[in-house]
């Protein structure tokens, strides 16, 4: 007998409808209703998207602050599966995203069910991940399955890629010579296989060892260089905003700075942090590592 699934998604670009799409052609196949909502902002975010209009969503992001979202409905009050497709911004789950798993209707409708969630980004998910877990649990729902998508160049490639994908709309190579930037079209397109493995696991509503399946398959993978960058990272985008909020007035002039700040921390300071931490650190924290990978590989919350 088929199952009813929500499929939720915000996609600014398109990329992540696509793999939204790809994601659950095996479940449409295999006999199951496949409803799509879509979240749309009362107040649109634009795209291309200016950087000065992007880091202008820094402290409302990174402290998961609601905005006003356009009506929606769904057919059912109650589904056998959600899926929620969502990206990071500033290390945080997007406005839209943390919008939707913040309004009392849509908690409503996820309370008691299996979640999965399913994200495409540049590289750094693993923050965000969190603060969605937190957010899935206060919706009374249960997070059985993580799909991360990454762009799987170099963090100083994706940093200018992403740039170009934002500011001029185009997802094509920045002047005929860096790779093209976002999820690939190849990754997008196998997505499938994580869909099949899923519908195993929806017939018989047993989750457990989806996760583990899921990670087997590569749906998910925690590299440590950008796990310790994370950690750093993290502490001090709040310490920003925290900044940012105590003066309000230089809000603009303090986001200016912070662009800048992070530009230079992540392109020239990061790297001798990680050489460092190669060298003194690292070899000594083997086991402290490996528990890290393993828990943000999976679906548990601390």
């Amino acid at each position: 007998m088929g199952k009813m699934i929500l499929a939720v998604y915000y996609s600014q670009t398109g990329q992540l409808k696509q793999i939204v799409d790809n994601f659950t052609q095996p479940l449409v196949e295999a006999g199951h209703s496949v409803e799509f909502l879509e979240v749309k902002m009362a107040h649109p975010f634009p795209f291309p998207w200016p950087t000065d209009q992007f880091f202008d969503t820094v402290p409302d992001s990174v402290e998961v602050v609601p905005a006003a979202l356009e009506a929606w409905e769904t057919k059912h009050s109650h589904y056998d599966l959600v899926i929620l497709g969502w990206q990071p911004w500033n290390l945080s789950p997007s406005i839209p995203f943390n919008s939707i798993m913040q309004d009392e209707k849509f908690k409503s409708i996820i309370k008691n069910t299996s979640v999965i969630t399913i994200s495409g980004c540049r590289n750094m998910w693993i923050n965000a991940q969190e603060k969605n877990k937190r957010l899935i649990k206060a919706a009374e729902s249960k997070l059985v399955g993580n799909i991360a998508l990454m762009d799987m160049h170099s963090n100083h490639i994706s940093y200018f890629t992403i740039l170009h994908w934002m500011g001029t709309g185009r997802k094509d190579r920045k002047w005929g010579i860096f790779p093209k930037p976002g999820v690939s079209d190849e990754v997008i397109q196998n997505v499938s296989v994580f869909g099949k493995v899923v519908n195993k696991y929806l017939q018989t509503g047993e989750w457990e060892e989806l996760q583990p399946e899921l990670i087997k398959k590569g749906a998910v993978r925690v590299k440590y260089s950008l796990m310790f960058i994370e950690h750093k990272a993290g502490k001090i985008f709040q310490k920003w905003v925290n900044l940012i909020r105590k003066f309000p007035k230089k809000r603009k002039l303090l986001l200016a700075i912070y662009k800048y700040y992070i530009t230079i921390a992540l392109l020239i300071v990061s790297p001798i942090i990680l050489l460092v931490d190669f060298i003194f650190f690292r070899p000594f924290l083997q086991k402290r590592i490996k528990k890290q990978i393993n828990y943000y590989s999976g679906v548990e919350i601390k």
